[in-house]
């Protein structure tokens, strides 16, 4: 029988340091492969008690040839990857590390928001151009004028209404659970409403949900239809969230006057992508959780998850119920 082992099925940071310290530091066998195929993961996880996974994909498939999997750890918040009721089927708990990288990602939608709002990437390549004239850059919108609207008000959402009402915005938002936010004082600013009132109210407008079923391409045609004219769009979350055919016709059009985002429904970007050649977009690729430290969080939490599994522990950021 294959010794039983914690199995990274897939990882494209630099190196393992951090899983591998703390793997030796408990004593428990390890391996790391890069899977990318339910194949290669049937393959390769066969003495898998308990994994650390990026993007293979774990199917129903997966599941039924892999009888010894108790666990899943996600790097990351997402779990689009993983079919859950599935795993639940088949007793295989998920995680996820929803906590290594909130300001990270927190940041880098303010950033984005900042880049749209100021024009920022347009004057510079004016600028390098030869020509020095802010008048080309206009209209500039005053940042306390605007109805910043956020869907998805988790930690990361949250994270990004208390900058952008540091700045003076109005902050709108719609979640499916609003309990946390009524109940902390600190989020007294922000106005529940629903999520179609902060999409047509919105100056801008800033995707922090998950990825579901019920969610993929909820921003379509018909979704930026309803924008504001010359309203601003930031999704740091989820490409699969977002129809791209659709917000590159907007941004062409003048619907939308400028979006920023960091990630893509297929990544890299393909070549004939229409959001390559849409007007006034910031486009970054797929880094707003990144910083040195946040990296580190992620991979020391991701291994600690993987190693309470692995010893049949209670998991600390548990997604299913089983």
């Amino acid at each position: 029988m294959t010794e039983a082992m914690i199995v990274i099925t897939d990882c494209n940071h630099a190196n393992i340091d951090e899983e591998k310290a703390v793997f030796e530091a408990a004593g428990v066998p390890y391996t790391l492969c890069q899977c990318k195929t339910e194949d290669d993961l049937i393959a390769n996880c066969q003495g898998a008690v308990s994994v650390c996974n990026q993007r293979a994909p774990f199917t129903e498939r997966v599941f039924a040839a892999l009888p010894r999997l108790k666990m899943i750890v996600r790097y990351g918040d997402g779990v689009d990857n993983v079919d859950l009721e599935a795993a639940t089927r088949h007793g295989v708990q998920v995680c996820n590390v929803p906590d290594y990288g909130t300001s990270e990602v927190a940041n880098h939608a303010l950033a984005l928001m900042l880049a749209i709002t100021r024009k920022i990437c347009q004057a510079n390549d004016q600028v390098r151009a030869g020509r020095w004239n802010y008048a080309e850059m206009a209209p500039i919108q005053h940042l306390a004028n605007m109805t910043v609207g956020i869907i998805g008000l988790g930690r990361i959402g949250l994270a990004f209404a208390k900058r952008v009402h540091a700045l003076g915005c109005r902050v709108i938002g719609f979640d499916i659970f609003t309990d946390h936010v009524k109940g902390d004082p600190d989020c007294s600013f922000i106005e529940l409403t629903s999520e179609a009132d902060v999409i047509s109210r919105a100056d801008v407008l800033s995707l922090h949900c998950s990825l579901n079923a019920q969610d993929a391409r909820m921003m379509n045609a018909e979704s930026f239809g309803k924008m504001k004219q010359g309203a601003l769009f930031v999704n740091v979350t989820r490409g699969g969230l977002v129809e791209e055919e659709a917000l590159a016709a907007a941004l062409k059009s003048g619907h939308l006057a400028g979006a920023g985002v960091d990630v893509t429904g297929k990544e890299p970007l393909p070549m004939d992508s229409p959001l390559r050649s849409a007007p006034n977009l910031v486009i970054t690729p797929h880094m707003a959780w990144y910083s040195v430290q946040a990296e580190s969080n992620l991979k020391t939490r991701c291994a600690e998850e993987a190693v309470r599994g692995f010893r049949g522990e209670k998991p600390r950021c548990p997604v299913n119920k089983l």
